[in-house]
């Protein structure tokens, strides 16, 4: 089948970089000779034939901004074998052969259910969680690890100066990710994800010493899904009523503000790969970057998989805090 016209939608939480994607499928799509139509509000706005056509400046200006043009919306109607039907046959309506998604895991799910209906469909990872397996990285986790490495930063200046410890509960509800990255690149004390069991009396026993020693201040940064800021600091007040620790949950200013260069460049690559293997013929596929290389992923692989957690880098960070 010779793909003509392809359609590019954003679904699920936003992430810095979609932006970056979407302007990438459109370029690409135009560069090859293609119709490209853009889908408003994700699922939602395909079940509402939201759609229209897109040309190069529609995607002007937008490669450095955050969040979506194209906006997003969660569909329950979408997750119903009627609403996958009534999608895949809005877009046959519209003479449209393939679809681009970027999203996360639930986004995922709804480009493999499209594609069983007979939709060309890829998928691209756009989520700051980092927690799509067979890809390294996701598009906005880099920019929102940046935004938490910088909030870590200023809360150490503040807790330096009043001998305090400082709890960070940042974005994860099943990958620590976000958690680990931010905790190794700003140094954290203690790094608390829903991968690795934690044992609090060790946590307040190593925190209480570290005072002792003269530390003026103790960042612990926790992942939402391993419990919350406010539960670890009783925990811990309740160990050691001397720590005092302040929490900060940084919550949804994580998905915000300008997506980094390396975000941005992901997003083009896996853009414009995606268009490409649309071409060919490639189908029901997410694209990810392994090692630096762009690879296809069966779709139905991905969601029926967990993304390994990096011991590895976990135990650096670990040796690093002593």
């Amino acid at each position: 089948m010779t793909i003509k016209k392809i359609a590019v939608l954003t679904s699920g939480g936003d992430s810095q970089g979609m932006n970056a994607a979407v302007r990438a499928v459109v370029r690409s799509g135009l560069y090859y000779g293609l119709e490209v139509y853009g889908i408003q509000r994700g699922y939602q706005g395909l079940l509402n034939d939201d759609i229209f056509s897109m040309d190069l400046r529609s995607v002007g200006d937008i490669i450095q901004r955050g969040g979506t043009v194209l906006q997003s919306a969660r569909c329950k109607e979408f997750m119903t074998p009627e609403g996958q039907q009534k999608g895949a046959d809005i877009l046959r309506k519209r003479g449209i052969d393939g679809l681009v998604v970027i999203g996360g895991d639930g986004s995922y799910h709804g480009a493999n259910k499209l594609s069983k209906l007979g939709i060309n469909t890829m998928a691209l990872p756009g989520t700051i969680d980092n927690d799509i397996s067979y890809t390294d990285f996701t598009i906005g986790f880099d920019t929102s690890v940046s935004i938490v490495v910088d909030a870590i930063n200023k809360l150490r200046d503040t807790m330096s100066s009043h001998e305090r410890s400082s709890i960070v509960e940042v974005m994860g509800r099943h990958c620590g990710d976000i958690a680990l990255y931010a905790g190794l690149a700003s140094g954290a004390e203690t790094i608390i994800v829903p991968e690795v069991p934690f044992d609090m009396d060790e946590i307040a026993e190593r925190m209480e010493q570290n005072f002792a020693h003269g530390k003026r201040h103790s960042i612990v940064i926790v992942a939402e899904g391993a419990g919350t800021g406010e539960d670890v600091a009783k925990q811990l007040v309740e160990r050691c009523a001397t720590l005092e620790p302040r929490v900060t949950v940084l919550g949804h200013i994580q998905r915000g503000g300008t997506p980094t260069p390396a975000d941005r460049n992901l997003a083009s690559r896996l853009g414009d790969f995606a268009v490409r293997m649309l071409i060919s013929g490639e189908s029901d596929k997410a694209c990810g970057i392994i090692r630096n290389e762009l690879v296809l992923t069966d779709i139905d692989k991905v969601v029926n998989s967990k993304k390994e957690f990096n011991v590895e880098l976990y135990e650096l960070a670990a040796r690093l805090s002593q």
